[in-house]
């Protein structure tokens, strides 16, 4: 029995980067060995086991062959006679098939195992495929995607990029299953460089496969004196870029990358005006996320801004009242903590614009602070009075209503200019 630790703990050791989890593979082994080494079997199609004592997953050495379409047609074999180089050919990149074993006598450095070239890729920054197997699973087109999102200094080997053209081309992208889309997305969205994933599923055709309501952005203009940048997918990937730089979560960052779908639906003859695009956004969301099985929390939010961004960028102008059905709207009184996100995403949209970056968005907390200036008024006492007065029901939310905008008024500051 051989142990040895592999791929992306491996990788960012080499990187200088920090390691979080550590795998590990098993050469020479069968799974009573393992068993009864006090190892807990943990894997449904095929041999995982935790360590007894530090949790971590110990895989028995593999090979898998293609028997259908998309990822899930795959026959494994595991046995004592499957070498590490067989398992690590089954790998996604050269970078990631890479292992490290114990010097004999476990003294020493740990020795690297690289059949395929994984540190001189490193070196070069390049994302290479390591075998012809790549192809037999779709999944590692979007994994290639969020690695270069992940590493934005590093390119993708142009025999890579023909190979997922390829795939694209052959119709295995259609086989993959929603949740592997939105769990591969997810994580590249999250990533330090997002755009870098959109960019580099638009070169091999897979983006209008999977998210095409997001592919036929790019080429469509909007108005330069608002948008310098002038085509909306270059925008879109400036916002997804601002995301990222202030740190914003999952949600907003879905948020960024779907509040302008409707975009891509404009007739031409209005272009580059883009009147009523919110609504086609929200309409083309909501079908993006039942297909992709997006999570409530980020579809909820995600429909927010795409509804009202343009309200929030206009609320400058906006008084007590008519600033008090935009927080209705957003649902900001009875999810206070969402608002802050709605917000950064619309900060987002407005820096994502060439020449705003740095530029300050004052309308977060005008809005901020209108919302705590309307929370401080007691609906209660509000219901109670209008209930004395013989008032019920929708009266009641028109008295709350007023009180809301009449807090909001009393703060001068919060007004807008007399010449708007």
């Amino acid at each position: 029995m051989q142990i040895y630790r592999v791929g992306g703990s491996v990788r960012d050791a080499l990187l200088g980067r920090p390691v979080q989890d550590r795998d590990w593979v098993v050469v020479g082994a069968t799974p009573e060995q393992m068993l009864a080494q006090g190892f807990v079997a943990v894997g449904r199609d095929f041999p995982v086991f935790l360590h007894p004592g530090t949790r971590e997953e110990y895989a028995l050495a593999r090979t898998e062959r293609k028997s259908g379409r998309g990822y899930r047609g795959f026959v494994v074999h595991a046995a004592p006679e499957v070498t590490l180089e067989q398992d690590l050919a089954r790998r996604d990149l050269t970078i990631n098939a890479m292992a490290l074993a114990e010097a004999p006598g476990g003294s020493g450095a740990p020795q690297l195992v690289d059949p395929y070239g994984g540190q001189r890729d490193l070196a070069a920054r390049v994302l290479r495929h390591v075998t012809e197997a790549f192809r037999e699973d779709p999944v590692r087109i979007l994994r290639v995607a969020r690695f270069a999102a992940r590493f934005p200094d590093f390119g993708v080997a142009p025999e890579t990029r023909q190979l997922m053209r390829e795939m694209v081309d052959e119709g295995e992208a259609d086989h993959l299953v929603a949740e592997r889309v939105w769990q591969e997305l997810a994580r590249g969205l999250m990533e330090a460089a997002p755009a870098r994933m959109f960019e580099v599923l638009r070169d091999c055709g897979a983006l209008a496969r999977l998210l095409p309501e997001v592919d036929r952005l790019w080429g469509v203009p909007q108005r330069a004196e608002y948008h310098p940048e002038v085509d909306t997918g270059v925008h879109l990937m400036m916002v997804l870029e601002m995301s990222a730089h202030l740190s914003a979560t999952l949600p907003v960052r879905f948020a960024c990358l779907t509040h302008d779908l409707g975009k891509g639906t404009t007739p031409a003859e209005l272009l580059p005006r883009h009147i009523g695009h919110e609504e086609r956004s929200v309409r083309l969301l909501r079908k993006l996320c039942e297909r992709l099985r997006v999570p409530l929390e980020c579809r909820e939010l995600a429909e927010v801004v795409a509804r009202e961004h343009g309200n929030i960028h206009r609320s400058a102008s906006l008084g007590p009242a008519a600033l008090v059905r935009l927080l209705e709207r957003c649902d900001a009184f009875r999810k206070p903590e969402r608002l802050d996100e709605v917000l950064q995403a619309c900060e987002c949209d407005a820096r994502g614009r060439l020449g705003f970056a740095e530029q300050p968005y004052p309308q977060r907390a005008r809005l901020e602070q209108a919302l705590a200036a309307a929370r401080s008024v007691a609906t209660a006492e509000v219901a109670a009075q209008a209930q004395a007065r013989g008032l019920a029901g929708p009266k009641v939310g028109e008295l709350i209503h007023a009180a809301r905008a009449a807090a909001i008024a009393a703060r001068p500051e919060l007004l807008p200019p007399a010449d708007t």
